[in-house]
Formats: structure tokens, C-alpha cells, sequence
């Protein structure tokens, strides 16, 4: 049985006693407990069922690669599924429940799925709910529906708050072992920002649980002393609780910080998620122990050898009175004496090679430890707890049983694994080492940035040594590098001395024994979570998925909540076997993040109740809402629709605006316009793929107009582009449209075009951007003074930058409402006072600020286009007549192929033209034009809709823009709308432009 031991447990407080409760039965543990040790402290051995057959399960790890322990925690608002008992620290009230089971955890009804094994191998559900076809709805579809996922989903509102942070560092340690104090040593005495993260509560990792020197010091002792020396340096952060859960391009690290899960009555966020931005990062996140493939290696009482002498160590926890170790690498035996030394019985090492181990070996026989070499264990007896294992010959097939030995636990070690999942992330590749037999970072291969050169190193075990002096020399020549890759000048002081390795060689060990019978495979796991065995990946091989991705998905090897961390190496070996290949040449799978699971609070941040979708708002808002402004939602934004005065009504209050624009000089707040950068060699190519017309040609301080698309042909944005410079572009989007547009070039850049030299950048809110439009609108800008903004010096589709009336602006000479009109960028923190001083310089010219609706109904007199209005995402641009803003010279751009299809290249598609009712009333907006007879369903016959209508104050009559079926060719015809009394109203097809066709106005 597993029990608390009388000393040791350097990380709890045996004077302070918790209280927490598991399946509703109070149990006892001490402060610095995790969940789990404190289970084991009570002998709660079970811990949960195994997904597919309900087998019972037991802890098996230490940290976050445990695959078995997750639980329900917590209750009500505070509940949350899949929490790992592993790396949940305990706390007094803490209320956990297991997963997996019905009616209870020690009486599983699930369980009778067992006795089906045999029927429920590797991709049984491919062959088993394809027929017959009539009991998918009604049956297996249910069935399925009814055993998927683990855990309860909560059902009341989370009652945590959460947070994001951002930081911005040179170098960015990740982990807290020796590796990850040395390698920060480094960087901060070198002075560069150094910060240093480790994903438990306890600093120093394996080192200080195995034992060794380090500069004459235990390794302890050593640790304190570099935590002490990095504290002292102002320019080292150091973060407990937090995971290093993913990297990205360009530097660009998330972190996952643990911050009350250990206190939660503590007052604050639960997670916070860091946004990091760095110029280097260091890995220093260790090995993980695999475990080993033999019958019964998931009964509750087999663990990881690491993990049982963490248990007694960190914890004083024994994990079983008679512990028998079985190992084919030296490093098992110090699991050995570890529990010999802390007073349990370890009845044999059961070590499956034929030389044993070096100095360890001899220390384990000195302390009366008995050595079996050459041995394998045929398998472990027991269901819900180990209760012993028979021995056999490790060459041999399991058949002849040469010993039966009683224990209550079973310590596997399988050799060990760096955790080169972040280092994998943004491309750096592995190599197979032959000796250690595990993959490690290949340093000639390693991700790299912008700039070409690499961005991410690793350090310690992670690299691949596993001695402590090659680990500390590793990670202080890492730290170096880093720090001077970031600028700086690391010192030339000497690694610290570590305590060589003298251990044998490892025996690759993936089966035990060697050539294990047909039986004893049924009962090897590999996953423990998805209940994959040895015989699954070996059948998934005779059915031919030799891929071992395609193996992953057929199985659900390392598909489970770890995502493979015990279970993956061992699975690939066992596929290379059945396959007659080695191990590097079938690989591996795909690490992507993060690493360990990060709650959906953390990732939604403070997104959430009244600010899930904040109100953006412009600098010059807090001067709309003062004037009175009627403000209209428009995307994330609020608008002014329109600047009522006195008693005015909405619809005389747009009248003025438009009258006092066209004959004054109007003033709009059009910060809220999508602004994005594209920079990069590539930048003319990219755009020229995303716009259908050119725009690689433009030249630098000139603007064209251009209409994007999606994949299908549909338009779905339109803007102005500016050209700033030879490798840079400003694209003009939508108010609505800027986060979808971005998100859409991202899109390509990152899935399709990812060789590309283009970089994008959303800058919306950078800027505020005024228009100034009207006959007197140049005579506002030279009073200000400060540039030249004549017709001669800047032309219509120019732009300029430059002291506008002091302030630095960008000046663009287009225009969405025909008039003469500068629209005129100047930073955000400017914003309102640039708006003021405008208002201030216009007032002798009749200047008046104008909202949205008047810009809407001047652009549609000048029959402009408004992508949600003459689009609904059906519309291409053919439709609309915007055939001259689509190059005839490029080979592709997206949408062209979709265009080409015989539905959008038909002459029946509805086109835009201009509507005039003959009563000269408004249109209702988007009426359909009905004609004689009825469809199918029984419903008027259809020739088109009206898209936008107004009444234009400019002309003294209703407008209105249009599709209409052949609307260009029936110009003069009359067209029937239906109105909402029932009514109709008849309307003239006519020119979608009413006011200034040749564009003078806008020419002055």
C-alpha cells in the first residue's frame, strides 16, 4: 500500500494539515502537497477508468505528462473537468471528483467493455458503424454521442476573473531547473531582460530529487544560491506557476501563469496569459522518463521510476511498501535506493540488460538490493492495484514464467526523452540519437526568424545530455549565445562543475520481453488514456498505415488529453518494428500548442460579460457624444449617424450636412477605417493576389482604388491603397472590415503563400484619420498652413505627409463623396486636437461636422458602391460594373477561377443600375422588383432588389441603387417594387450616377 513516510518530503509542511475531499470522502493531507501525493499519502491508489474500456487507473507520473489522474474540481461557478492531480497543489477545501465511471469509480459498469477487447482493436469504429447504414441515425451516432469526452462540461457561469499581460524581454528562459538557472545566470550577468519561467511551484527540477554536486555544493544548495544571485539582478524576472505553452513567429512567445489554483480565497485573477515578445528564447524544459510495454503496465501501482522517487523526495510519500523496479537503463536504480534509503522494501531490479549498471549497480547491491539482469517482467498481477509480477527471460516470448515476486508497486524506467515539443513548434528539427535513443534538437536546424538567423535554443536535458555536468555546460554556453544574440557581451567565466555521468549504455527496450506472444501484446498499453496497445500499432501496420501520423489518427495513439508524452516514442518504435524500418525514418508526429492544456478563461482574458466585444472608440468620440451626436453601431464602433440641432428631426438634420458639404465644407470623423500595413520584398505580389486589379505598379505617394475578394469570386471588401514606399503599402478597409481583411491576408500568407517576404500589420487604431470635404475644403487646410495642398502639388489619388498646421500628417487626396476632399491621418494621441484646431480654422468657412448617413447618401448620388449594401456575399464585381477594376493583365488573383463558373458568368445575373420612383418618393429599402406570374412556390415572379435608397436633398428626390436582371440593357423601363402595406411603387431604371457623372467637383 502507498503511505506517508515518518521523514523526508523537502517540498510539504508536515505541520500543517489540509482537509480535502475526493468522491466525497474527507481525506488529509500537508501544505505543498499536490493532489496526487496526497491521494497516495491515502492509499487512493485508483484514481479513474481508462476511456474506451473503463480499466481501472492509477497515477502514473509526477508532473504535467500524467496521462490517468485527471478529475472533476471544484463546484458550482469553480468547477472545472480534466484537472490533472499531478499538477493541482493542494489546499484546504479542495473538492475533487474522478472521471470516467458509472455508478462509481470502484463499480464500473463500463468495465464489461473488457470482455469485448478482442472486437474493439485499432479502428474498430471505421468498420463496425459503417453498416448497415439505417442504424447510424438511431443507433451508433447516439451511442457514440453518449461516450464521448471525459469529464462534465460546467453549467454555471465561471466565477474567476482572468487576465492577459504583455511583455517584452530579450531573453526568455523556459524552465527552472539547474539547466534554467544557469542558462539565465548567463544571460543576466551578460545584462541583457532576462525572464525565467518554471511551470511548478519549486525551483531546481530533477537535479535536486536525483542528488549530485555542483561546485562542491549538494545541488540544492547550489540552486538557492542561484536563485539568490538572480534576484538580486534588476534586470531578471523570475515566474513561478508558469508554462512556457507556445513559440511563434518572430519571437513571439505565449506564457500560461498558474496564479490562485494553490490559494483560491487569495483576491485577484486566476490565469494570466503573457503575450511575450523576445529576441531569444532557451528551452530548458528537461527529459521526460517512458515508460515501458509490458502485460498489465497500466494496473494502478505501476509508475514512472521518476515519478516514485519524486513521491518520496519531494512529498515523503511511499507509493508501496514492496517496490520492484524494472529498468533498462541505469538511472532506474537510484529509484531503488532512493526507497531503500527512505526505509521501504525494493525486492529486485529487474534490469533487462545483460551487463546491469555502473557505480548505481554497486551502490544497490551494497545496500542488499537484489540485481536480476537479463530479465523481463511477463506481466504484472492484479486489477485495481498491484499485487506482483512474473518474471521471464527478456529474449524470450513471456511463455515460460521463471518467478513470481509480491509487491504492491512497480517502478518502470524506459530511458528518457527531451521535451523538444517548443523547440518543434516553429520549425526546428530533431535528430535520433543513437546511444540515448531519443530524439533531440538538431542545433544545425533550428528556428529562425525574419532575419534568417535562429531565435530559439535549448539547454540542458533538453538538448540531449543527461549527465549533470554536461548539463549545467550545455546550458551556461545556451544562456551565452543568447545573450549575445540579443546584443549583449556574455562573460567568459566557466560553466559550473556538475558531477560527470558514469553510467552504462542503455538497452533500447520498447516490447517486454523481446518477442512477447499475442496475449501478452493485448494487455502492453501504450496510451494509457485511449487504452492504445502494442497489438493496435501492429495491426495498424498489417492494414497498411505506415505513416506515423496516419497510425496516430487510426489508433488515437497520443490523441488523448497528454498528447503522447508517454506514450508517442514508444508507439513510433513499436510501428518501426512492425515495419521493418528505424525509428528516424518513420518520425514523428506534430508538436503544436500548447503544451499542456491552458484554460478557456486564460484565453478569453478579461473578453468577457460587458466587455466579450468592447466599444471602440475614436479619438475625437468624447467630442461626438458632447455635441449630441445620434451615435449607429457600425461593426465594434459607434458612429455619428447624424449631428441634430435643436428640435431638428434626423432626416432635416442629414439634409443640412449634405447641403452645407456641398456648398461649404463638411468634417468627418473617419478614423474607424480599416488601415493596414504590408510590408515586405514580396508586398506588390501579395496585393497583387488579394485585389483584382494591379497593384505592384503603383508607385510610391500615389493611391489606387481596389476591390478584394474571397475564394469563391464574391466581393468582400473594397479601399484605397497607398503606396509609402518601395517595399511598403497602406491598405484602406471598411469600418466593419479591417479585423476580417487582416485575418484573411494572414490566412494566405500562413497556409498558402508562407515563402512570401510580407509582413502585415493592423494599425487601425493608431491613427485618427478626418475628412475634409466641401468646395472650401483647401481653404481650411491653408490656413492651417504648414504644406503645400494645391491642385498642382497634389493631384487627385495623391498623397502627401508633412506639419499640418503643426501636426504630423499623412495626406490623402480621394474622395467618397465627389466633392473636393482630403482625407488626413495623424497619430491617435493628436487626434483630437487636430479635429479641434480644424474646426477652429473652418469656422469662417461655414464648416459643419457631418455623420455617416450623409456620407451614405452623397457617395450613393455619385453611385458609389457600399460593400453591405450592393453586397450581401453573392455579389461578384461584375455585377456592380466595376469591370474596369479588374486587371486584364494578371494571371490570377484570388476569386478569378471562381468568377469563371458558368453561374457568375451568366448574362441573367442581376446588375446594378440606378432607380428613380416616378412620384419621386423614397424606395423602400430592399424592396424586390416583382413582375406577372408566380414561381414554383407559389411566390411573385423576381427580376431584382434594391440595395441602397435615400432621399437626396442634393437633387429634391427619392434615389435609390439597384440589381435588377439585365439592368444596364433597360435603361428608361419601368419596374414595379412592392412596398410594406402592400402597395407598389413603380420606378425608372436610370444611370446609378445622379450628381456630377464627370467628376469635376472632385478635379478642382
Amino acid at each position: 500500500m502507498s503511505t506517508r513516510l515518518s521523514k523526508g518530503g523537502r517540498l510539504v509542511d508536515t505541520s500543517s494539515t489540509v482537509a480535502f475531499q475526493f468522491n466525497g470522502k474527507t481525506l488529509t493531507g500537508h501544505a505543498g502537497d499536490t493532489l496526487a501525493s496526497a491521494l497516495l499519502a491515502n492509499d487512493q491508489m485508483l484514481v479513474g477508468r481508462s476511456f474506451k474500456y473503463h480499466r481501472p487507473r492509477g497515477i502514473v507520473a509526477s508532473g504535467a505528462e500524467e496521462p490517468n489522474a485527471l478529475v472533476n474540481l471544484g463546484q458550482n461557478g469553480k468547477f472545472e473537468p480534466n484537472q490533472r492531480a499531478t499538477t493541482t497543489e493542494l489546499f484546504d477545501g479542495l473538492s475533487a471528483t474522478s472521471q470516467n465511471h458509472w455508478p462509481s469509480l470502484e463499480f464500473d459498469v463500463g468495465a464489461v467493455n473488457q470482455y469485448f477487447t478482442p472486437f474493439l482493436t485499432a479502428g474498430f469504429y471505421y468498420k463496425m458503424f459503417m453498416h448497415p447504414r439505417p442504424l447510424w441515425k438511431h443507433v451508433y451516432e447516439p451511442f457514440i454521442r453518449q461516450s464521448a469526452g471525459l469529464g462534465k462540461a460546467p453549467k454555471e457561469k465561471d466565477a474567476d476573473r482572468y487576465e492577459h499581460f504583455y511583455a517584452y524581454v530579450d531573453v526568455t528562459v523556459i524552465g527552472g531547473g539547474v539547466a534554467g538557472l544557469q542558462a539565465a545566470l548567463a544571460a543576466g550577468e551578460a545584462g541583457a531582460k532576462v525572464l525565467v519561467m518554471e511551470q511548478t511551484a519549486a525551483w531546481g527540477g530533477r537535479a535536486v530529487v536525483d542528488g549530485g554536486t555542483i561546485d562542491g555544493m549538494s545541488a540544492e544548495t547550489w540552486v538557492a544560491s542561484a536563485l539568490a544571485r538572480l534576484e538580486e539582478m534588476p534586470n531578471v524576472t523570475l515566474r513561478r506557476r508558469m508554462m512556457g505553452a507556445g513559440v511563434y513567429d518572430h519571437g513571439y512567445l505565449l506564457g500560461y501563469e498558474r496564479l490562485t489554483d494553490h490559494a483560491p480565497d487569495q483576491d485577484g485573477p486566476r490565469h494570466r496569459l503573457w503575450r511575450i515578445r523576445t529576441k531569444q528564447i532557451v528551452t530548458a524544459t528537461g527529459a521526460i522518463e517512458r515508460p515501458i510495454s509490458f502485460a498489465g503496465n497500466d494496473i494502478p501501482g505501476v509508475m514512472l521510476a521518476s515519478a516514485v522517487r519524486d513521491y518520496a523526495v519531494n512529498y515523503g510519500v511511499a507509493v508501496g511498501k514492496r517496490t520492484v523496479v524494472v529498468t533498462n537503463n541505469d538511472d532506474g536504480y537510484r529509484t531503488a535506493i532512493a526507497m531503500v534509503e527512505a526505509g521501504q522494501e525494493v525486492p529486485a531490479i529487474i534490469d533487462a540488460r545483460g551487463q546491469g549498471a555502473g557505480d548505481l549497480g554497486e551502490k544497490a547491491r551494497k545496500l542488499g538490493i537484489r540485481v536480476a539482469l537479463g530479465m523481463a517482467i511477463s506481466k504484472v498481477k492484479g486489477g485495481k492495484r498491484v499485487e506482483g509480477v512474473e518474471l521471464c527471460r527478456m529474449e524470450g516470448n513471456g511463455g515460460a514464467i521463471l518467478e513470481t515476486i509480491k509487491c504492491d508497486a512497480v517502478a518502470m524506467s524506459g530511458g528518457w526523452s527531451p521535451v523538444v515539443h517548443l523547440w518543434s513548434h516553429c520549425g526546428g528539427k530533431l535528430l535520433w540519437d543513437e546511444v540515448e535513443n531519443h530524439f533531440k534538437p538538431d542545433a544545425t536546424r533550428a528556428p529562425t526568424g525574419a532575419d534568417g538567423k535562429p531565435f530559439v535554443l535549448t539547454a540542458g536535458s533538453a538538448s540531449g545530455p543527461l549527465g549533470l555536468g554536461d548539463v549545467l555546460a550545455d546550458a551556461d554556453a545556451a544562456g551565452k549565445m543568447a545573450a549575445e544574440a540579443a546584443g549583449y557581451a556574455p562573460a567568459t567565466t566557466p560553466a559550473p562543475a556538475g558531477d560527470a555521468r558514469d553510467e552504462n549504455q542503455m538497452k533500447p527496450v520498447w516490447m517486454m520481453p523481446a518477442n512477447p506472444v499475442y496475449e501478452l501484446r493485448m494487455k502492453m498499453w501504450l496510451d494509457y488514456q485511449n487504452d492504445v496497445k502494442v497489438s493496435d500499432v501492429q495491426l495498424a501496420a498489417r492494414e497498411g498505415f505506415e505513416s506515423v501520423e496516419h497510425t496516430k489518427r487510426y489508433t488515437t495513439l497520443g490523441m488523448a488529453t497528454d498528447q503522447g508524452k508517454l506514450s508517442n516514442i514508444n508507439g513510433l518504435a513499436v510501428l518501426a518494428d512492425s515495419l521493418g524500418e528505424k525509428i528516424p525514418q518513420v518520425g514523428t508526429t506534430t508538436f503544436r500548442p500548447p503544451y499542456t492544456p491552458i484554460s478557456m478563461g486564460a484565453i478569453g482574458g478579461a473578453a468577457r460579460d460587458d466587455v466579450f466585444q468592447p466599444i471602440r472608440k475614436t479619438p475625437i468620440q468624447q467630442w461626438h457624444e458632447d455635441q449630441g451626436a445620434y451615435m449607429e453601431p457600425v461593426g465594434q464602433w459607434r458612429r455619428p449617424y447624424t449631428f441634430p440641432r435643436g428640435n431638428e428631426s434626423h432626416a432635416q438634420a442629414v439634409s443640412r450636412e449634405i447641403t452645407n458639404t456641398r456648398t461649404n465644407v463638411g468634417l468627418l470623423d473617419a478614423s474607424t477605417l480599416g488601415k493596414i500595413i504590408v510590408k515586405g520584398p514580396d508586398a506588390g505580389k501579395f496585393l497583387d493576389l488579394l485585389y483584382t486589379n494591379m497593384m505592384s505598379t503603383l508607385k510610391p505617394g500615389k493611391c489606387r482604388y481596389g476591390l478584394m475578394c474571397n475564394e469563391n469570386g464574391f466581393l468582400m471588401d473594397d479601399g484605397v491603397v497607398a503606396r509609402l514606399d518601395e517595399e511598403t503599402f497602406l491598405v484602406h478597409t471598411t469600418s466593419g472590415g479591417a479585423a476580417h481583411t487582416h485575418a484573411h491576408m494572414e490566412e494566405w500568407l500562413q497556409t498558402e503563400w508562407w515563402d512570401f517576404k510580407v509582413y502585415t500589420a493592423d494599425v487601425t487604431e493608431q491613427y485618427a484619420q478626418i475628412a475634409v470635404v466641401g468646395p472650401k475644403a483647401r481653404m481650411v487646410l491653408e490656413k492651417l498652413g504648414g504644406m503645400d495642398v494645391s491642385k498642382a502639388a497634389l493631384g487627385f489619388m495623391d498623397w502627401t505627409q508633412g506639419k499640418l498646421g503643426g501636426f504630423d500628417a499623412r495626406i490623402f487626396r480621394i474622395s467618397f463623396s465627389g466633392e473636393l476632399s482630403y482625407e488626413i491621418a495623424v497619430p491617435a494621441s493628436q487626434g483630437r486636437a487636430f479635429w479641434d484646431a480644424l474646426m477652429a480654422a473652418g469656422e469662417e468657412f461655414g464648416m459643419m461636422p457631418y455623420g455617416t448617413e450623409c456620407l451614405h447618401v452623397m457617395r450613393a448620388e455619385k453611385g458609389f458602391i457600399m460593400i453591405g449594401d450592393e453586397t450581401d456575399g453573392t455579389v461578384i464585381p461584375q455585377d456592380l460594373g466595376l469591370h474596369w477594376a479588374i486587371s486584364k493583365k494578371k494571371e490570377d488573383f484570388i476569386g478569378k477561377r471562381g468568377q469563371q463558373r458558368t453561374f457568375l458568368a451568366s448574362e441573367e445575373r442581376w446588375q446594378l443600375v440606378g432607380l428613380e420612383t416616378v412620384d419621386g418618393s423614397v424606395l423602400p429599402d430592399g424592396a424586390y422588383a416583382v413582375v406577372h406570374g408566380h414561381n414554383e412556390n407559389g411566390q411573385r415572379n423576381m427580376i431584382g432588389r434594391v440595395t441602397s435608397t435615400y432621399y437626396s436633398p442634393t437633387l429634391g428626390r427619392g434615389i435609390a441603387m439597384g440589381l435588377i436582371k439585365h439592368g444596364p440593357q433597360r435603361m428608361g423601363e419601368l419596374v414595379e417594387f412592392g412596398k410594406v402595406d402592400g402597395t407598389t411603387v413603380m420606378a425608372k431604371i436610370v444611370d446609378p450616377v445622379w450628381y456630377d457623372k464627370e467628376g469635376e467637383k472632385q478635379n478642382v
